[in-house]
């Protein structure tokens, strides 16, 4: 058991180091959720249960979620249809 504790942590660290370095949004939200949810793995090792549930929810989904809808909002995600119509539309005015 200790040695999954270990791993779990190396991942986090890798997690919280690679967020900070990754230069697309999308990347960094996806990151994050995945440091969420060893977090909350973690506090089930630890015996703590109520933490776990409560940074799954809020840490892997609400907030996730929020910031996909912002991502969204600020058109920082464009949908693959809208991409390729506009490459047309550049291609066309060339």
């Amino acid at each position: 058991m200790e040695v999954f504790q270990v791993v779990l942590f190396v991942f986090l660290i890798v997690c919280a180091i690679s967020v900070t370095f990754s230069r697309n949004l999308l990347n960094s939200i996806i990151i994050f959720m995945s440091y969420s949810l060893i977090m909350s793995i973690i506090w089930i090792l630890l015996e703590s249960p109520d933490l776990a549930i409560t940074e799954a929810a809020v840490g892997a989904g609400i907030t996730s979620i929020l910031f996909f809808v912002t991502l969204k909002k600020i058109h920082a995600i464009v949908a693959i249809d809208e991409d390729k119509e506009d490459k047309k539309k550049r291609g066309d005015a060339q």
